[in-house]
């Protein structure tokens, strides 16, 4: 079985077509700029690493769609003979609210739960409508799996999901903590307990998914407990242009000083704030690192706070948890950026965790990063989303 994995943003494209009977990757892309003359795709035959880099327009996801299909059977770069031989299309969906706890075949009710929560998600949902409007009309037979960043949260109970405001706000709007990035979440935990040899039973772990966007879960028994997203993306540690968790209080009174309507507020705390908006510097995390390194004050207290950020929803899961076994960093920042991992860890040994510095010393690779002496183990597993959606689309189709 052969599966399309598809990843749209609400500008652009990714892909991968993925081999289940290997669980290996036989192509990738990334389409860019989707709406523009200038649209490009970049697109990777991952036999032989050959990256091709295709200038052309697309106007809309059907348009993107359609060009990509057409690069895997290319006849120059050939990485199927037909589009016969694609069994199914795995979605990556943001929010579906409380309405859908876990994957699903695409149909139209999950069409509409992607509409009704638009308002919280209103950067992601409508893209992944196009998505699975645009793969309708290209392939029309062919079934399509969502698989929700919020599915896997939805095991979090009440008393932690519930907001302490008045509670006809979640009655009449579904004002509550949902979480994201749990795709991400779910496989790294998933692939420490097969790295472990261990059931999930009693197993406590705290993924760390650190990125452009960054969220920590804590997870017993295989399941989510919490996680610091909330109602939105928004919500949790500082991320790069993301201001995360903040008294309520400075969105009205920034409302009031600055006369700001409800949307350029949402801009600000989503586009411009969080290590950017600190630091003064571009919303670039590894250029905002290195220059923490030097004598730029403001990038130091960016990291810093980053960091403290991170130990503290940690030590807040171990209680959550009622200790910790391991902790995972993941995500472009948690698997690369080895001076983050040294500060988060150096914070967390009054809980026992020690890291093994040397074995620190990676990027992007999968492995124990603790002392053997720690009682904590800390891993570094690289996320892999598109091969659980692939792998939560075989089990469904």
């Amino acid at each position: 079985m052969k599966i399309l994995v598809l990843n749209c943003g609400s500008s652009s494209l990714k892909y991968q077509l993925i081999d289940m009977q290997t669980e290996q990757v036989m192509a990738s892309g990334k389409y860019e700029r989707i709406g523009e003359k200038e649209a490009f795709l970049v697109h990777k035959i991952e036999s032989d690493g050959k990256k091709i880099k295709i200038e052309n327009p697309a106007y809309n996801h059907t348009e993107a769609i359609e060009f990509t299909l057409k690069q895997l059977i290319n006849p120059e770069y050939p990485v199927i003979k037909s589009l016969d031989e694609i069994s199914a299309i795995g979605h990556r969906l943001v929010h579906g609210g409380e309405k859908i706890a876990q994957s699903v075949k695409i149909d139209e009710h999950v069409v509409d739960v992607l509409k009704e929560y638009t308002d919280l998600a209103p950067l992601h949902n409508p893209a992944c409508i196009s998505g699975i409007e645009a793969c309708k009309k290209v392939m029309p037979d062919k079934p399509m799996v969502g698989v929700f960043d919020t599915a896997f949260h939805q095991t979090i109970s009440e008393e932690k999901y519930i907001y302490p405001i008045p509670y006809e706000y979640y009655k009449k709007y579904s004002v509550r903590k949902y979480g994201f990035h749990g795709t991400s979440h779910m496989y790294v935990s998933q692939r420490l307990l097969e790295l472990e040899n261990k059931d999930s039973k009693d197993v406590k772990i705290i993924t760390c998914h650190l990125g452009q966007g960054s969220s920590i879960c804590a997870i017993k028994d295989g399941k989510s407990v919490d996680t610091s997203m909330g109602l939105t993306p928004l919500g949790g540690i500082p991320m790069v242009t993301r201001s995360g968790d903040l008294d309520p209080s400075v969105i009205t009174y920034l409302m009031k000083k600055e006369s700001l309507k409800p949307e350029e507020i949402e801009n600000i705390v989503n586009k411009t704030s969080g290590l950017s908006a600190i630091s003064g510097m571009a919303p670039d995390f590894r250029v905002i690192e290195e220059a923490s390194n030097t004598d730029n004050k403001m990038a130091k207290i960016a990291i810093d706070q980053f960091n403290y950020s991170i130990a503290g929803y940690i030590a807040k899961y171990a209680v959550a948890l009622d200790g910790v076994d391991y902790i995972v960093f993941t995500g472009g920042v948690g698997e690369n950026q080895i001076n983050i991992r040294r500060e988060v860890c150096k914070k967390l040994q009054f809980m026992g965790v020690k890291l093994d510095l040397e074995a620190n010393n990676i990027r992007g690779e999968e492995k124990v990063i603790s002392a053997p002496d720690s009682k904590v183990k800390v891993y570094v597993i690289p996320t892999n989303e598109e091969l659980m959606i692939a792998r939560e689309t075989q089990r469904l189709v």
